[in-house]
């Protein structure tokens, strides 16, 4: 091992955040004049770009450093990512691992790289710091996430000043800081000459532009946007409830150029739990954001994270979630079942629900959400939408956040309008797509 880096593989775990870190990594080695390889088995350099949000992500790491130097054992493996950030010694001693990289020095990869001398055996090279001392910003965009390769998920945000008790994020990246507008502004319009619409992500994207000293917030950033590049079609990804402030609900509401999709992380529907997860509001407040959002914008998505088997959540703790979520304008809910991650308080906690227990609660949540998200859909039928066609030519994805599957095939990466004619299993049906024996399929309305 410790032949001359000519071609890399870049591999994400987890959020879009990771995603645009290592978009970004991939921007970086390439300027060095390195080749992007095919194949993770044909790289001379393999990076690993982690994330640690539960132990299960850990394992994955663990598992696929093994697998690499199995298959491609003279390749140098850098892991990087919050993984690396949070246990870089762990990795260190693995089979393979030449660099362990944590966020704190990310920006640093691609010299790193360079700097290694031809021949030069490597093995557990640790550069990791104080990732709060951390004020670089390393994005660039996400131009093929998951296969999606016609709406670029473009990270303006990154760290988080908040301290769940359940999250192990702040520690890995560290605090809250933003994009420059400018460069937000640049990038966008550079997307904008390619795509129709652009997804804007962050670990907390209500906070950008919150840092001392700012005087322009997300809502005022979204308005440069608007005046000043041709995107067609911006989406917020995720934005803490009490940073929906009836400015930023109102811009999306009156903009045709916003998709109405709203998404803020609920969690849990019960005052106590709340408090118990150091979240910083509690249900009467995100039933105020929620039900504005709905009464503003009839048919936009509205969309939550749902966390069940939090340490201590009684039966009458749960269904006091439950009922506060049946109660809410949802369109879909993404129900995680609480995981134990190590350095964080909630882990520590002395009252675990039994994973039976998680595993039942979860299935009623989500059995909830598809019923909501069935209503929802349901509700369309009849109406027309406009949508971005994907890069699976039989597929769009609505301003409101539904699939609809097209009458007849489209070019991908053209925003649309589409008359719904009935629901499909998981999505809609573009009025005139027929049933396999030839005949009309009729609305479940």
């Amino acid at each position: 091992m410790g032949g001359r880096v000519e071609k890399y593989f870049v591999q994400n775990f987890g959020c879009r955040a990771t995603q645009a870190d290592g978009a970004a990594l991939e921007s970086q080695l390439a300027a060095k004049g390195l080749e992007v390889s095919a194949e993770r088995a044909a790289a001379d350099l393999v990076v690993l770009n982690t994330c640690t949000v539960t132990a299960a992500a850990d394992d994955d790491v663990r598992q696929t450093i093994r697998r690499v130097h199995r298959e491609n054992p003279e390749a140098r493996i850098l892991v990087t990512g919050c993984y690396a950030q949070r246990a870089p010694q762990e990795l260190a001693t693995l089979p393979g691992v030449s660099w362990v990289v944590g966020n704190s020095h990310k920006t640093e990869i691609a010299n790193l790289v360079m700097l290694a001398g031809n021949g030069t055996p490597y093995h557990g090279n640790i550069v990791v710091g104080d990732i709060f001392a951390q004020h670089d910003f390393l994005s660039a965009p996400v131009e093929d996430a998951a296969g999606d390769r016609t709406r670029p998920n473009l990270k303006i945000q990154d760290g988080c000043n908040n301290r769940c008790s359940f999250c192990i994020i702040p520690f890995v990246r560290g605090r809250s800081r933003s994009a420059p507008a400018d460069q937000v502004v640049e990038q966008v319009s550079g997307l904008a000459r390619r795509y129709r619409e652009v997804v804007l992500s962050g670990i907390n994207l209500g906070r950008w532009g919150r840092e001392p000293g700012s005087s322009m917030r997300l809502v005022g950033l979204l308005r440069r946007l608007l005046a000043e590049t041709e995107v067609e079609r911006l989406r917020l990804s995720s934005v803490e409830p009490m940073d929906f402030s009836d400015e930023l609900l109102g811009l999306v509401a009156e903009s045709e150029r916003i998709a109405r999709h709203i998404h803020a992380p609920l969690q849990s529907g019960c005052d106590r739990m709340l408090r118990r997860m150091h979240r910083k509001y509690r249900p009467r407040h995100y039933a105020d954001r929620a039900t504005k959002a709905r009464a503003w914008m009839p048919d936009a998505a509205i969309g939550a994270d749902v966390m069940v088997g939090f340490p201590g959540e009684t039966d009458s703790d749960f269904e006091e979630s439950r009922q506060f979520i049946a109660s809410m304008p949802f369109t879909y809910l993404h129900v995680f079942t609480y995981s134990e991650r190590p350095g964080t308080s909630a882990a520590e906690d002395g009252s675990p629900v039994p994973m039976k227990v998680r595993k039942e609660r979860n299935r009623v949540l989500r059995e909830l959400a598809a019923a909501k998200n069935l209503a929802f859909r349901e509700s369309m039928v009849g109406r027309t939408l406009s949508a971005v066609t994907l890069h699976d030519t039989g597929i769009a994805l609505s301003g409101n956040y539904l699939k609809v599957e097209l009458a007849n095939a489209r070019e991908a990466n053209l925003l649309v309008d589409v008359r719904i004619g009935a629901v499909s299993e998981g999505g809609l049906k573009e009025a005139g797509v027929t049933s396999p024996a030839g005949l009309p399929l009729l609305s479940k309305l």
